[in-house]
């Protein structure tokens, strides 16, 4: 096969391979956009925050179970390993 006919079928495959993802992605946004309009005429209250307000998503859940004892027990030693952590950091940016 000559060069310049290998170029012109490499060329033409990689027209048609962006032709075919241009084409694909313009329909999946005519798709996406037709659902949401459908959505938004099904359910009249999309987007609206209700009057009791929205519950928070930073709820504590505070540990239980089997590792809730090891937690406790081992959080005076974290918090000594931790401040000496910070104070040899400090020591150190001086």
């Amino acid at each position: 096969m000559e060069a310049s006919s290998l170029m012109n079928e490499g060329f033409t495959l990689m027209l048609f391979g962006m032709g075919f993802v241009f084409v694909f992605l313009t329909i999946l946004v005519f798709v996406t956009s037709f659902m949401s309009w459908v959505i938004t005429k099904i359910e009249k209250n999309v987007g609206v925050i209700p009057d009791e307000g929205v519950p928070s998503p930073s709820t504590f859940i505070p540990p239980h179970g089997p590792v809730a004892e090891q937690i406790e027990s081992d959080d005076k030693s974290l918090i000594t390993i931790l401040s000496a952590a910070v104070h040899k950091y400090r020591s150190n940016k001086k």
